[in-house]
């Protein structure tokens, strides 16, 4: 493998860096995988759909589609193992990879390993090493020693990724379902699901299940193949392989330069060298008391430096006046304070008797804090008891917070006869007028569910709400019946819950209508 054309950071990662560097990988070859997924796995799912329907098993569509998933994922991994070396494949050596390449590992990975649950980690191993069957299993062994658990887990939450936007899916169409027919059609469906489903349904299921499949599987394996490059990179030292490649790299583009600067720094070295030789071979090597005498007349200065005239005299008084200068010779004396070491044994003892009028102030100080310490807690104490009635049924929960004045809305009560009154139209006129126009309404709506009942031939259970009125209504047989209906639970619901109450004009057509459609009299 060609490490050093990898186009990734290889470094020392924890596996979930290591994940997300798969992950990175597929969105950076989004386009290269999902294409050829995309061309090779939708007609597969028409054909099984097909087959299934045609076997009446449409059930088995959804499972063998599950179960070929590793086949599908070998797209993700064809792409960004070569993606990843620089070599982004196309879509047409996608598509055309998928006949001839990796047959003989995802044979097993269809059969005896299709639940293997590190398949992610493990799957590289096979289509990308190659190699007996001996050596892929030493190396599934060695690469999934470490990271074994990681793989399960990413294999775990995959799963409920996909199961998730399956439920997602199916939420998502009862969303735009009205909520009046909500609990029918969740009937419904459950009827459908108890018995025979249709076929739309069922290929419905098998969408979701392949879509939810299309959007994760591409990431799993990305998230594997980053969990394989970061096992090799820790067993193998991809890292420490690669730097020392570059550091040569380098080494050889500047070799010539480090050869002439070698040349530059030794050609000035050799007349030295060369001096140093002749002067070595003038030197006598008769006996040693001619090479003392040579040593002896080098070490003098005469020998050296030649007969000089140079004043010494001078020199001497200068140097002498320079030692006589008060700030090169002055001498100063520092002081500084050091601590007493402690001695116990020559320490003289204390005499109390001279402390006395000081101890003495300072118990009486002491006495009269503490005096006053416990007169300001007994002043504590008796306030708590005086005011027990005020906070003590609020700490032990029982007290009752004031209470805001309530609004006349809701202070005002709906007192009705169990028994409707027999001119229903001058009874609700009648509190109209004496400005109770809620319980005006109230009643009206009353009598209207009492004739609800009646034609349209249901019992409705006690304390029924206004939606489940409005669903029996569409059991009365005549239109105007349940067009006025609606209207009577609509003026209510506007009266009772949003606080607005119709017009002197509204309540009197209200009547009217209500007296030539219902019978009511007058």
């Amino acid at each position: 493998m060609r490490i050093d054309q990898l186009n990734v950071v290889l470094r020392a990662r924890s596996q979930w860096e290591a994940m997300e560097l798969g992950t990175a990988l597929v969105r950076r070859h989004a386009a290269a995988i999902w294409k050829p997924w995309l061309l090779l796995t939708l007609p597969v799912f028409a054909l099984l759909n097909l087959a299934g329907w045609w076997l009446d098993n449409l059930w088995l569509s959804a499972f063998v589609l599950w179960w070929l998933k590793p086949a599908f994922e070998r797209i993700p991994l064809y792409v960004i193992s070569r993606g990843a070396f620089g070599a982004e494949p196309s879509t047409a050596e996608t598509l055309r990879a998928q006949w001839n390449w990796g047959w003989h590992g995802t044979l097993a990975y269809l059969t005896w390993r299709r639940l293997s649950p590190a398949r992610s980690l493990l799957m590289p191993v096979d289509l990308l090493e190659g190699g007996d069957a001996g050596q892929r299993s030493l190396r599934r062994s060695a690469l999934g020693g470490g990271s074994y658990g990681h793989a399960t887990l990413l294999t775990w939450t995959c799963w409920h990724f996909e199961t998730m936007l399956q439920l997602a899916g199916v939420a998502l169409f009862f969303m735009f379902v009205p909520v009046e027919w909500l609990s029918e059609s969740l009937r419904a469906t459950w009827e459908l699901i108890g018995r025979d489903t249709p076929a739309w349904a069922l290929i419905g299921f098998n969408l979701l299940a392949w879509a939810a499949m299309t959007l994760i599987s591409p990431f799993f394996s990305g998230a594997g193949f980053g969990l394989y490059l970061n096992r090799r990179t820790a067993l193998e030292a991809w890292d420490v392989e690669i730097a020392f490649r570059r550091l040569r790299e380098r080494l050889l583009r500047n070799a010539p330069m480090l050869v002439m600067l070698l040349a530059v720094f030794a050609v000035p070295m050799l007349p030295a060298h060369a001096q140093h030789g002749d002067a070595i071979e003038a030197v006598p090597h008769d006996n040693h008391k001619a090479v003392a005498n040579a040593e002896a007349a080098v070490a003098t200065p005469e020998s050296v430096f030649g007969k000089t005239s140079a004043d010494t005299a001078g020199f001497r008084q200068a140097a002498a006046r320079v030692y006589e200068d008060p700030q090169l010779g002055a001498k100063r004396t520092v002081s500084r304070w050091i601590k007493k070491p402690s001695d116990k044994a020559e320490t003289p003892k204390r005499d109390d008797r001279s402390d006395l009028p000081f101890g003495a102030f300072a118990k009486l100080l002491a006495l009269i804090s503490e005096s006053m310490l416990w007169i300001v807690v007994g002043i504590v104490v008796v306030a708590l008891a005086v005011t027990a009635r005020w906070w003590l049924p609020w700490l032990r929960g029982s007290g009752r917070s004031k209470r805001d004045a309530e609004s006349p809305v809701q202070q005002e009560t709906l007192q009705l006869p169990d028994v409707l009154p027999p001119d229903i139209l001058g009874s609700a006129r009648q509190l109209w007028q004496q400005g109770k126009p809620r319980h005006a309404l109230a009643l009206l709506y009353r009598a209207s569910v009492d004739v609800l009942s009646q034609r349209a031939d249901v019992v409705l259970p006690p304390g029924a709400t206004e939606a489940q009125c409005l669903r029996a209504s569409r059991r009365m047989p005549q239109d105007a019946d349940r067009l006025l209906f609606a209207r009577m639970v609509r003026t209510w619901q506007y009266a009772a819950y949003a606080g607005q109450l119709p017009g002197e004009d509204d309540f009197q057509a209200l009547l009217g209508d209500l007296h030539r459609q219902y019978g009511w009299p007058a």
